[in-house]
This record gives structure tokens, sequence and C-alpha cells, in this order.
């Protein structure tokens, strides 16, 4: 297993000493005065390089010509499969120089199996048609075919793809470009997966210096972000046989058509895979949706209808919202379909004040109509904590309870044993330092802990001066697992609207933590071996493992009085002594995916918690 700070040796360097020390340390949750000092001395030293470092230098010379075709070399002559890749592009009346660029990117590819076929839409600029007469008079892959009618670009893109014989569909824009191993990456994928019937890659933005921004290193397949946004963007691959089954775009959802499409393949299909490559470059000029956010305003209402659609087609009956300032983003409010009981499963020991603001906010603010409250006095001894205990159960029979787990602290074992006292349907594992701030958090979270692909519903957790505790977790952050966007502002954004929006993680923290009791016991619970850290982690990755999906729902905002009873590893040498000890097993059960995080992405540091490229190897 990889080593944490602790254990490096003298020969690996400052550096690396550092980035590994700090690396622990900023991706834990408190610390943040500790944080402050240790950036400014990296900054200081020269240590912040992976960050600082500028993207268009990093992607030129991923793009360099001569690896590329040294790659080419080698591995083409391996292919077992190389199919004909069909490009569809629909064409209406862009700049020239653009178009131009966009077909010469396609005839720049490594790999030569390949058709295109455009379609315009009845362009009023002449020089359109002659641009498009001239490459396909040059070369017999260029198939155009010029409509008649003005019909939009759902038709236009429907009558491109009847030019179609390939054996996969890859869409372009007619003023974009393909990077020179595009089509090349996807075969090679292709080979070595070749049941996926959905492929994306990684892309970026392009200017008209030819400066190259604003990278999105996009997660695997991750179900949930798509029903928040089209988060595949660019580039898509679809086979031949899927298209045909959802007979190619529907008109009327114009300016959203792809993310349509996207909705619609893959509800046919499990097999959706994602190549972490920049192979797409956006253009950005004045009339593009990636300059000007304005551009295309119905783009968005044509979303809407299409998530709507697809609630209805999966019968899981929703309403959707805009989310606020976050153009293309969405909301999806499930319906639940039924009330089932919440038990609200609470480990402490003592911590009566803690305790109490935890317990009366759930009281006082939840609308939720079916809970129950389980504490597990884990060794309290103080008599204020017992006088609390008997008033909440006097005043809420039925409602509350106190249950003894008179044990070593285990974290795992405690929730284990609220869990087999429970009751209720669902399971909220909580920390005895939350504080709810919203009545209908119990209920958003049921509504997505009552989905059947659903495994863990996580929510956005707040440092009481409104900073972010928590927003999801993923792995290899700190050495094993930790929160992405520690300390930023609670409405911010974050990396391409990620703290906005819903997202599939690897995991949820288990301080305030909803899932259905029934696929707790089908995974067999919390693993006592973990006794106080990586158990929550650890339960999300089981989940994972046996088909389910983890979520993170922004929409639920609950104040986190982070480990104030518990402390950190640093604090003692029994408490470290633990932390290596849970660090270990952890790592020996999920190292594959402690290196390999499905829902970051490998061009992303470990170093940071905020999305930030990783320009060193």
């Amino acid at each position: 297993m990889k080593r944490n700070f602790a254990k490096l040796s003298s020969g690996e360097g400052k550096l690396k000493t550092v980035m590994k020390f700090a690396s622990f340390v900023l991706t834990k949750p408190g610390f943040n005065l500790v944080k402050k000092i240790i950036k400014k001395i990296l900054i200081k030293k020269g240590f912040w390089r992976e960050y600082s470092a500028g993207y268009d230098e990093w992607i030129n010379a991923k793009l360099d010509a001569t690896v590329l075709k040294t790659e080419f070399d080698k591995v083409y002559p391996t292919l077992a499969s190389k199919p004909k890749i069909s490009i569809i592009v629909p064409v209406y009346n862009p700049p020239t120089e653009y178009l131009t660029d966009a077909i010469q990117s396609v005839i720049d590819q490594s790999y030569t199996n390949w058709e295109l076929c455009l379609s315009d839409d009845l362009s009023p600029d002449p020089r359109v048609k002659k641009v498009l007469d001239t490459f396909s008079k040059k070369d017999s892959r260029i198939k155009v075919i010029f409509r008649e009618t003005n019909g939009h670009i759902s038709a236009n893109s429907n009558s491109a793809l009847s030019l179609a014989t390939g054996d996969y569909m890859l869409f372009m824009d007619h003023d974009d470009l393909l990077t020179p191993n595009c089509l090349f990456e996807f075969v090679k994928h292709i080979n070595a997966h070749p049941a996926d019937q959905v492929i994306y890659s990684d892309e970026d933005k392009v200017d008209d210096k030819g400066e190259f921004s604003y990278p999105h290193f996009k997660p695997d397949w991750a179900p949930d972000n798509l029903l928040s946004r089209n988060y595949m963007g660019h580039v898509i691959v679809v086979s031949k046989g899927l298209m045909a089954q959802v007979k190619g775009f529907r008109e009327g959802y114009e300016g959203s058509q792809d993310h349509d499409l996207l909705l619609r393949v893959t509800e046919l299909t499990n097999h959706v895979g994602h190549i972490p490559k920049v192979l797409y470059h956006w253009r950005i000029h004045s009339l593009s949706v990636a300059e000007n956010t304005d551009a295309k305003p119905y783009a968005y209402d044509a979303a809407e209808r299409a998530l709507n659609d697809a609630m209805i087609r999966r019968g899981t009956p929703a309403t959707i919202h805009h989310i606020p300032e976050t153009l293309g983003g969405y909301q999806i409010e499930y319906k639940i379909k039924s009330f089932g009981k919440v038990s609200v499963i609470i480990p402490t020991k003592d911590q009566v004040a803690l305790l109490k603001t935890c317990i009366d906010s759930i009281l006082q603010k939840t609308t939720y109509p079916d809970y129950e409250i389980i504490v597990l006095n884990n060794n309290s001894t103080s008599s204020e904590f017992f006088e609390l205990m008997k008033g909440y159960e006097n005043k809420y029979p039925g409602k509350f309870r106190c249950v003894e787990a008179n044990f070593p602290f285990n974290f795992a074992r405690l929730m284990n044993l609220g869990a087999a006292e429970s009751n209720g349907e669902f399971l909220l594992l909580c920390n005895n330092d939350i504080e709810v701030i919203h009545g209908d958090w119990m209920t958003q979270m049921v509504s997505y802990a009552q989905r059947k692909k659903t495994g863990a519903v996580g929510v956005k957790l707040l440092y009481p001066d409104n900073t972010i505790q928590h927003a999801g977790v993923v792995l290899g952050l700190g050495g094993a697992a930790g929160h992405v966007f520690v300390n930023m502002g609670r409405n911010d954004r974050g990396y391409f609207n990620y703290i906005r929006s819903l997202n599939n993680y690897a995991a949820v923290t288990g301080a305030c933590l909803m899932c259905r009791k029934s696929i707790y016991n089908e995974v067999g619970g919390m693993d006592e071996k973990l006794e106080v850290e990586y158990n929550d982690v650890d339960l999300c990755l089981q989940f994972l493992a046996h088909g389910y999906f983890n979520v993170y729902v922004p929409t639920v905002e609950v104040y986190h009085h982070e480990s104030a009873t518990r402390g950190h590893p640093f604090q003692s040498k029994i408490a470290w002594a633990q932390h290596e000890k849970d660090f270990a097993i952890f790592g020996s059960k999920w190292q594959k995916w402690i290196d390999n995080d499905p829902f970051y992405n490998p061009n992303l540091s470990i170093h940071c918690t905020d999305f930030q490229i990783k320009t060193s190897s």
C-alpha cells in the first residue's frame, strides 16, 4: 500500500515529503488556520508548481506530434478491430474559416477509417456551400447533403446521419476541432472495451489565437451528473445499433438535442465508457455558447423538457428546476412514492451541549412525517446526559429512545447496532455534532434514497462560518480519501458548478448519510475492523461494488461542528496509531480504487480539494 508522509524514507526528497504532508492536511476537514499557513509556505518555497502551471502549455505537450505519432505507430498494428467512424456534422452558416478548420481537423486524423457526413441546413452564406463542395471533391470520405428547407439542428443532424454507413457515430459541431489523435483514442477504447456503446472524452476550449483553456476533466459514467446537466458534452461516440434504436435526434429539443439524445441512449445500455483525455476543442467566439451563455437561451428550456420526458420514461415522477444563477444546471425534485419511516442514528459519549443542539434542530425543524431518533450511548458518564435522554424519552415516546452501547468506541460497530435496533425503511447516520438548517432536509434525502439504483445519499456540510466541510469524497485525497471543496464558500460554484450540482461520487461522509436499510444489510453494514476512520467510505464503496450509485445532493445543507467529540489523529500517539491501522485496512481492500477513483479524473491533482489540474506525472 502507498504510505503516507509519516513513513517516507529519507531518499524520497524534500518536495515529495512536503507535498505528501500537505496533501494529508489540506484534504482533511478542519485545520483551517494550519491550511492557510501551509499554502503560504508552499507558495513561498516554490512547491506550488503543480497547481500553477498554465494549461495551454500542458495540453500542447500532450498533443506533441512526435509523441502522438510514436504511440500510433506502436499501437495501431496491434488493433484487432478497426471500425469505421462516421463523423456527424450539422452545418448552418458558420464562419467559413471555422468550418474549414473543423473539416481539416478530421482530415488530419491519424486514424483513417472514417467518413465525414455533413448536412447543410440551407445556409444563407454562399461561401459555406463552396467550402463543402471543395472538400467533398477532394476526399471521397467526405459526404455532403444540402437540405432544401431549413429544419434546425435536430432535423439537420438526422440528415447528416442518413449519410452514415459507419459502425459508430461521432458527433461534432461545425466550428469545433478534433485533436489529431481523437479517432485513434476512440478506436483504442473500442478494442479494449468492445461492449461499450456510448463513449465520451474530456474537452477544452480554444480561442481565435489558438490558445487552449477551460479543460473539463470528467468522471467516468455518472448517471446523476447527467440528470443535473449535460456533463458529457463533447466528444460523444454512439454505436450504430444504439442510434438506430433511438431513431436519431428528436425535433423540438433544439439547443439541447445532444442532452436529450444522451438521456435516451443511456437508458438502453449500461455500457458507457470514458476516455480521460482531451480529444475535442470547443471553439470560443462571439456566437458560441462557449463564449456567451446567452447565445442560445432556448437550449435551457429544451433541456428542462428533455429531463421531464426522461422522468416519465423512467417511471420516476419529478419536478425539474433550474439551479439559480447556473445556466445549464438543473435540480431534480423527485416525488416520494411512500413516506417510509426514517431511523436517525446518532452515536455519542456525553457531549450534552452538542447533542442537544443536534437533536433539537431535528425535532424542531424536520417536516418529514415519519421518523425516529436513536441515540447510541457509548459510555457516557455525565448526569446531564442521562437527564437529557430521560427528558426526550418522556416528551417524545415512540419517536425517541436511547440505546446502551457500552463498549470501546468503534464507529462501525455503533452504526451496525443502531441499524439492528432501528424500525425504519431508511437509515440516516448522523454525527452528534450536526445541526439541521432547513425543514425539508430529510424529505429531500428520502426522495433520492428511495430510488432502486441509489446507494448512499450525502449532503453539503458546512462549518459554522458557512464554508464547506463536505461536498463529496474523492479517493486518493490525503492518501486514502478526502472531502472536496473544503473551505470554499457555501454558495461558490466550484469546478464546473460541481458544488451546486447533483453529483455521483465514490463516497460521501457518514457524518450525515442516508441509505435504505435493505441495502445496508445487503452489503453487511459497516466493516467493524475499521473502528474510527474510513468505515463510511468503505460502506459507500461496498454499495458501488453491488451496483449502486452514491449521490451528493447540494440542496440539502447541514451545519457540522466537525469532530468535536473524537478529535483528529494528530492529537495523540494512540489516535495516530489507530489512524495508521484503519488506513492500512482500508488500503488493503480498495487500493485499486484509491489509485483510480472512477468519479474523479486522473488528470486532476490529489494534493488539493478544488479539482486543479495535475501538471506533474
